[in-house]
């Protein structure tokens, strides 16, 4: 049964991405957190095209979202499977589930110090490019 050699196929490889992009849309509509991150997502997207961030930095915060992403699907995945295992109260389950969330709580924990390195400069350097002025007739 292991041993098996299976060809190629075209139509299992583009069955295994419906069956991810399902799995996304299932993450997306059913975890409370996956809500945040997803907000959280198209802020970021958004705060970086509109201070127009380098290509290095997009690439940083690609990985940040990715890694946050990757960390609560493993998490989600890890709570399904623990629920259906063990429907009662279990240490060990416990501690699997305390486990995997404290993988997303480190992924989050590293995607805002990364956006704090991006972000932060450019928002300081914007703020201090065009400073208000009680002086200035216009906005007294």
């Amino acid at each position: 049964m292991f041993n098996k050699k299976e060809n190629f196929s075209l139509a299992k490889r583009i069955r295994s991405f419906k069956y991810a992009l399902q799995g996304i849309v299932c993450l997306c509509k059913t975890e409370h957190n996956a809500k945040i991150h997803l907000v959280a997502t198209l802020g970021v997207v958004v705060a970086g095209l509109v201070l127009k961030i380098a290509l290095n930095e997009w690439i940083a915060i690609i990985f940040a979202i990715g890694f946050v992403w990757v960390a609560e699907s493993f998490n989600t995945a890890i709570e399904y499977l623990c629920d259906k295992v063990s429907p009662e109260y279990d240490e060990l389950i416990r501690r699997a589930k305390d486990v995997a969330a404290a993988g997303v709580l480190i992924a989050a924990a590293t995607a805002v110090a990364v956006g704090l390195i991006v972000f932060v400069p450019k928002i300081t350097t914007s703020a201090t490019v065009c400073p208000r002025t009680t002086q200035d007739p216009v906005h007294r």
